[in-house]
């Protein structure tokens, strides 16, 4: 095969056949298929699309790129991933809740970028807590506990990640075809029996339309028929913040409250709809799992076993307190109309709860809590929300741009 006469007929429109596909990626990875040429084949798929089965093959062929999950039989494997959003801290509950069925969940979760939280980091905000873990003893993990969350090892999806360095830098990351490659190709090498996929839209999510939402979750679904997987997916807006709490810490002690049959009711809602989707039991045992601390229960053991102490959880707010605490009220009365979850999430990045470069560090400490939610009544004085900054003149920004982001009618 050529590589040169490959990216040629993609530019024109052509399908390739899934070993065509599966010999640009394998040189890719050995380095027989230069980064220049790999960035050509993208921005071809960027302008020309790809079909279900070529997804499907470009799928498979970087899922077997390095390692992938292997489960005892008669296991029941399941996860969920989320396009991203501001305040979604929704795996940290539903990981445990739904292991807490008899179900293997074996995440596999990312960092934030931009405007977006990451799972990881949110989970490193407890001290000790490990997310960098052998594929070895993820499994001991599993067999345990039926839960880990995890990064991505470098034998992970090796092709997914140096695919997505080049994506990155050549303005190809919005392609439907190589998202869904990308979620689709993690999700395939956890070896899963259901996926659950949770696409948001709105101002503070990745696709900014419903309809472009739509047409993810429709590739995402197509590819999980092609490789044998059972794909469902939820719709989620993303106009304004999952529950009251933007930041690191702050949304794992947000977790924590959904964990013990408390937190947010729009929160605890979008868990039970993910976790019933992949769970097998009805959502009234779920939430039972939560309001008797049985997940709560499972999250402490999963942090005992992953590096942490269980006795820190309860101390995180001191354990991460900012130096500048800042309520901020509101000017008159009026019921909340929005609060614009991408202006947040601007707002979170800029006190340093988020990374502008992938090497960037996060502060743990810092972001939005007690924040008003659409559709509440808001008295004059009333507080909207509540800043967690590195200094003062940090506090004083994002009060400007929490302002600007709520509208009271």
């Amino acid at each position: 095969m050529h590589a040169p006469t490959l990216i040629a007929r993609k530019r024109e429109g052509e399908e390739l056949s899934s070993s065509e596909i599966g010999w640009l990626v394998d040189g890719f990875v050995r380095g027989d298929v230069a980064d220049y040429q790999m960035s050509a084949f993208a921005m071809a798929v960027f302008f020309k699309g790809m079909s279900a089965r070529e997804t499907a093959a470009l799928t498979l062929a970087m899922m077997r790129s390095g390692d992938v999950f292997e489960h005892p039989p008669g296991s029941v494997v399941v996860d969920k991933h989320s396009t991203g959003g501001i305040g979604d801290k929704v795996s940290l509950i539903l990981a445990p809740l739904v292991a807490c069925a008899g179900c293997r969940v074996p995440m596999v979760s990312g960092r934030g970028l931009g405007i977006t939280g990451g799972t990881l980091d949110k989970l490193e905000s407890i001290p000790g807590f490990r997310v960098e873990i052998r594929m070895d003893e993820a499994a001991e993990i599993l067999a345990d506990l039926g839960v880990v969350m995890m990064g991505q090892t470098e034998r992970f999806c090796p092709a997914d990640k140096k695919l997505y360095a080049l994506r990155d830098v050549t303005g190809t990351v919005p392609s439907i075809a190589l998202i869904t490659a990308s979620i689709m190709s993690k999700k395939m090498a956890e070896s899963l029996d259901r996926l659950v996929l949770d696409v948001k839209y709105g101002s503070g999510a990745f696709m900014k339309t419903r309809e472009l939402a739509q047409e993810l979750a429709d590739g995402m679904i197509a590819v999980g028929k092609e490789m044998g997987v059972g794909v469902s997916t939820l719709l989620n807006p993303m106009s304004e913040p999952t529950g009251r709490a933007v930041g690191n810490a702050l949304e794992v002690i947000e977790a924590l409250e959904c964990l013990d049959g408390k937190g947010p009711e729009d929160l605890r809602s979008i868990v039970l709809n993910l976790s019933e989707k992949i769970a097998g039991l009805p959502r009234a045992e779920l939430a039972a799992l939560l309001d008797d601390g049985t997940a709560r229960r499972k999250f402490d053991a999963m942090v005992a076993r992953q590096g942490g102490k269980p006795e820190d959880l309860s101390r995180l707010a001191d354990i991460h307190k900012a130096p500048v605490i800042r309520e901020v009220k509101a000017s008159h009365s009026g019921r909340l109309l929005a609060m614009d979850a991408g202006r947040i999430g601007q707002a979170s990045l800029e006190l340093g709860a988020g990374r502008a470069k992938a090497e960037d560090a996060v502060d743990f400490a810092v972001g939005f809590d007690r924040l008003a939610k659409c559709g509440e009544e808001i008295s004059q004085g009333g507080v909207i929300a509540r800043i967690h900054a590195r200094s003062e003149a940090s506090a004083a920004k994002a009060e400007e741009a929490l302002l600007a982001a709520a509208v009271i009618g």
